[in-house]
């Protein structure tokens, strides 16, 4: 792969054009290469695998952008991915960090017994029962009723109010309460983040896993499509886009809202430093939402270093990484907006969380490559 000074050089033409080597795109480019279509893909990075790029430090596999765990119940999904990579047998189970103790992640028995000091299910449920009963939330209308009326006020207030305040950067009486549906809470002895049935990191790395989706396509990396769309644009027929939809249109109808990250990544001189792959700090005083400690996404591997990153949520101003959409009321209108604009160039076809204002887990992210391929050419 390498970087294309002069694209005015290229004479070539190709079947399709796709703008970003991210899991979408480079699942999209190895499914259109091997049924024999000329594929050119251009990344405005330097490097392929987007936000789930990983580089090798001190030894250590360590995710660039944030910890990412591949995980789906679809079998036929988890045996496509493992066509590019043997994945290990990494289990998700984060901490969370609360005023100097550590509890269990996701909610679950530990959690409870943590928290009230019960062991039986029936006596978690009748703590939490009478909390939420106390609190008479009929309809949630935010995060905090939605949160409160499915694990009560202690766990609210300890577990999930300054972590989500500070990771969405408003209080969570003003967010949406569709945000905490996806919080596990389980009345069994079960740490394991995931309910899903196949779970792991690709062994080596997802750098490594998303170039050999992209063996014998030619990727050029250091491209900004939208400086170049003209010249770009007459060297294929067909364009799938996983940039910002938005961004495309250069911002005419406004832009959509994010929240954005920052990385502060850390090699420490010890053999460990947490003794788990990621905490959660719950504190709304401590600026950081979670560290993650890079060597425990590889089980059985040892190190005579480490090398951890803290995470900090932060607002989202143009020009920023755009990591997580803010789906309220106001951008759902304008992302409709914008695919009513988009339906306009029937020749260029919008993917990925970016260019669908979605926020996707890796296995919905393989799944609608996979279907947009099969749209196209059927």
């Amino acid at each position: 792969m390498q970087k294309l000074y002069n694209i005015g050089a290229m004479k070539k033409n190709y079947d399709y054009l796709i703008v970003g080597a991210g899991l979408f795109g480079a699942v999209a480019a190895h499914e259109l290469n091997k049924r024999g279509y000329k594929v050119l893909v251009v990344e405005k990075r330097n490097n392929i695998a987007g936000n789930i790029y990983t580089e090798e430090i001190e030894g250590i596999q360590v995710h660039k952008y944030g910890p990412h765990i591949f995980h789906t119940s679809k079998k036929e999904i988890w045996d496509y991915v493992n066509q590019f990579a043997k994945f290990n047998d990494f289990i998700n189970m984060p901490l969370a960090y609360y005023k100097g103790k550590y509890y269990n992640m996701p909610f679950n028995m530990n959690t409870f017994h943590q928290i009230f000091g019960v062991d039986k299910p029936e006596e978690a449920k009748a703590c939490i029962e009478k909390e939420i009963k106390a609190a008479n939330i009929k309809e949630p209308k935010n995060l905090e009723e939605k949160a409160i009326s499915m694990v009560g006020t202690t766990i609210y207030e300890m577990l999930i109010k300054g972590y989500t305040q500070k990771q969405w950067g408003r209080p969570c009486n003003e967010l949406p309460p569709f945000i905490i549906t996806r919080l596990p809470v389980r009345y069994e002895y079960n740490n394991n983040y995931f309910n899903d049935i196949y779970q792991g990191v690709p062994i080596g790395g997802y750098t490594k896993w998303i170039a050999n989706m992209l063996k014998g396509i030619e990727v050029r990396l250091g491209i900004d499509y939208l400086e170049h769309k003209d010249e770009l644009n007459a060297l294929a027929d067909e364009i799938i886009y996983t940039g910002e939809i938005d961004k495309f249109f250069d911002y005419k109808l406004g832009a959509l809202e994010w929240r954005s990250l920052r990385f502060e990544e850390e090699i420490i001189d010890k053999p460990d430093y947490q003794g788990n792959a990621v905490v959660n700090y719950t504190e709304y005083e401590v600026p950081y939402t979670r560290i993650a400690e890079h060597q425990y996404f590889e089980p059985g591997q040892k190190h005579h270093k480490t090398v951890i990153t803290k995470e900090y949520s932060k607002t989202w101003t143009l020009g920023d990484e755009a990591y997580y959409p803010l789906n309220n009321e106001k951008n759902s209108v304008l992302y409709l907006k914008y695919q009513e604009l988009a339906k306009q160039n029937p020749h260029i076809h919008f993917g990925g969380r970016l260019g669908t204002y979605s926020y996707y887990n890796m296995d919905v992210v393989v799944e609608k490559a996979l279907q947009l391929v099969e749209s196209l050419l059927n």
